[in-house]
């Protein structure tokens, strides 16, 4: 049964927040399904994943690219997971049913702060998984940086 672990966005821009929850999938051995909440989003985060540290970066592809099933962290705006993930990063108001996301071992919803729609989403995501049963965490960034558990059901 998957976790589902909701992070608040206050002070980090999602190009910062998503790769080190991304390398932490990997070093699991997990495959990541990362799904964006448009094309144009995608394709950024995209371009960001090849760049976004200068002594490595995150091996990854999308809907463009050539054998999409052996991708370990697979971007796409659609539904489609050709990577087989066992995980699921739905970004910029990407969504999933309960139902989806109990296929996954760990669910990450990063949701900005600052975004009154983004928040209003998050709040019913939370409603819709926690009735359904899958266990959740809600994380905030901390003042010093890192995350803090604030709740979980």
């Amino acid at each position: 049964m998957a976790e589902v672990h909701f992070y608040h966005l206050t002070r980090t821009p999602l190009e910062a927040a998503a790769p080190p929850l991304l390398e932490k999938c990997l070093e699991r051995g997990w495959r990541v399904g990362l799904r964006a909440g448009s094309a144009a989003r995608a394709e950024a985060l995209n371009r960001h994943l090849w760049t976004f540290r200068e002594e490595s970066f995150l091996p990854h592809g999308g809907p463009e690219d050539p054998e999409p099933a052996r991708q370990p962290v697979y971007l796409t705006a659609g539904p489609e997971l050709p990577n087989n993930p066992q995980a699921l990063m739905l970004a910029d108001g990407a969504a999933a049913e309960p139902a989806e996301m109990g296929r996954f071992e760990r669910v990450m919803l990063l949701f900005d702060g600052h975004d009154e729609a983004a928040l209003n989403a998050a709040r019913g995501a939370w409603r819709a998984v926690t009735s359904a049963g899958l266990p959740a965490r809600y994380w905030a960034e901390g003042e010093r940086g890192g995350w803090t558990l604030k709740r979980e059901s």
